[in-house]
């Protein structure tokens, strides 16, 4: 059995960018644990990820993506675009089952082991069980509240997922990059 199932969202709004996810990990059809932290901040700070998918391919590819952060003085896209290219190359890398979404300050985008390196339409990325239900809250919160910060939209979206996902909890990680 694998631990997996999450949401999580990142949003750019008004020049700020937050990025958060729930704290469930499912095994099967139960719940193994409830306070997942799957938010992580990297480059001291100036940089904020956010994994899904099987828990220990995740933290693969969250060592990876530092790595080649660090090797790009943090420059996010290059580090991003390098790491989907090593996934994709990889023999070992290729069968990670983990996506990740990644921001700073200026950009937000998400990481598939496919090769992609995406950069969501209307500023919202969503990945995990839960992402459809969180993306689709995000889009609404952005059109029709648009007094709210990005922060604020995360948080609300992601207790809409929760509400809904049956893989979402409303234990909620939200970060932002400094």
């Amino acid at each position: 059995m694998r631990i997996r199932s999450t949401t999580v969202l990142g949003i750019r709004h008004n020049g700020e960018v937050a990025l958060g996810a729930d704290g469930q990990a499912t095994m099967d059809k139960h719940v193994a644990k409830s306070n997942v932290r799957k938010v992580r901040k990297l480059h001291d700070g100036k940089v904020v990820t956010g994994f899904a998918g099987s828990t220990a391919d995740a933290f693969m590819l969250l060592d990876k993506f530092e790595e080649k952060l660090s090797g790009y003085n943090g420059q996010l896209r290059r580090a991003a675009i390098e790491l989907a290219k090593e996934w994709r190359k990889d023999q070992y890398l290729r069968k990670l089952e983990a996506m990740m979404v990644v921001c700073d300050k200026d950009e937000l985008l998400i990481i598939a082991g496919t090769g992609d390196v995406l950069e969501p339409d209307n500023d919202v990325a969503a990945i995990g069980s839960g992402s459809m239900y969180a993306q689709a809250a995000a889009l609404a919160l952005k059109k029709h509240a648009p007094h709210l910060s990005a922060r604020q939209m995360v948080e609300e979206a992601l207790h809409i997922a929760a509400d809904i996902c049956i893989y979402t909890n409303h234990n909620l990680m939200i970060e932002q990059p400094v």
